[in-house]
């Protein structure tokens, strides 16, 4: 699975870079079928609380791209948030078929 990561109004430190690759990684084991994700970090303006948005979108050749957008008041937390929905939305696509 290739993973991109694009932070928006802040450097990504390799520990946070680490910690969604880990995640995305324990994803990808319980999911073979996806190919590639790509993950959003923004920090949204203004400064305040909760002002840290993860979005990820996994590619999946069987079914249409999925997509999850969580806020938070850290990085981990709304990557963790994002990661439980698109699970759900895994789950889902696989009793589809």
């Amino acid at each position: 699975m290739e993973v991109r990561i694009k932070s928006i109004h802040f450097d990504a430190t390799q520990k946070l870079e680490a910690f969604v690759n880990k995640k995305l990684d324990k994803l990808a084991r319980r999911n073979e079928e996806i190919s590639e994700a790509e993950v959003i970090l923004k920090v949204v303006k203004p400064e305040t609380a909760m002002n840290k948005e993860a979005g990820i979108k996994l590619v999946l050749p069987s079914c249409a791209d999925l997509f999850a957008s969580k806020v938070a008041d850290t990085f981990e937390e709304a990557v963790d948030m994002a990661i439980e929905a698109l699970e759900r939305q895994l789950e889902k696509t696989k009793k589809d078929k």
